[in-house]
């Protein structure tokens, strides 16, 4: 299934937006006033996809994490440039694995909401990798927006930072 994908540009400020859009558009579901659907079957589909993005991710194979994404996905990693072609995210991968051998994802907190055939899942999880022969673990927080293609849920957007360090008081 493709989609379309709109980049705004907000003159001036250089504000940058983007809007991925499926037959149900996310700009539709920002504006459904009754908010998402309460539809659990739906909400464990698109954790059981999460969790599948999670144990695939921990066998190394940037094919077979590949496969999650729509073809049309964007990747924002933990770097300042946007993955937004299946060369680019591939290749994000292959650098991930080299650069944190052994990695590994355990998801904490999940707020997941289903606008019809588009949901959305933000919460924390933390990398655990192995670096110079010591157990490393990275702290993240992510949002990915979820497509339903036939009877998966493929991942359209899929944003990760690093957790801020807390300020001292």
């Amino acid at each position: 299934m493709q989609h379309r994908r709109t980049l705004l540009t907000a003159a001036g400020s250089g504000a940058v937006a983007l809007l991925s859009s499926t037959r149900q558009s996310i700009a539709q579901a920002a504006t459904n006033t009754t908010g998402p659907a309460t539809n659990t079957k739906a909400e464990e589909d698109v954790a059981a996809a999460t969790t599948k993005w999670g144990e695939t991710l921990g066998q190394d194979d940037p094919d077979k994490v590949l496969a999650l994404y729509a073809t049309d996905a964007v990747l924002w990693g933990a770097s300042p440039t946007a993955r937004s072609d299946r060369a680019a995210l591939r290749d994000y991968l292959i650098t991930a694995f080299k650069v944190l051998p052994g990695l590994k994802v355990s998801f904490r907190k999940q707020l997941i909401r289903v606008y019809g055939n588009t949901a959305i899942n933000t919460g924390y999880y933390t990398f655990a990798y192995t670096k110079d022969g010591k157990p490393k673990t990275l702290p993240a927080r992510y949002s990915i927006v979820f497509v339903k293609d036939g009877p998966n849920w493929l991942i359209l957007d899929h944003h990760s930072s690093a957790m801020p360090t807390p300020t001292r008081q």
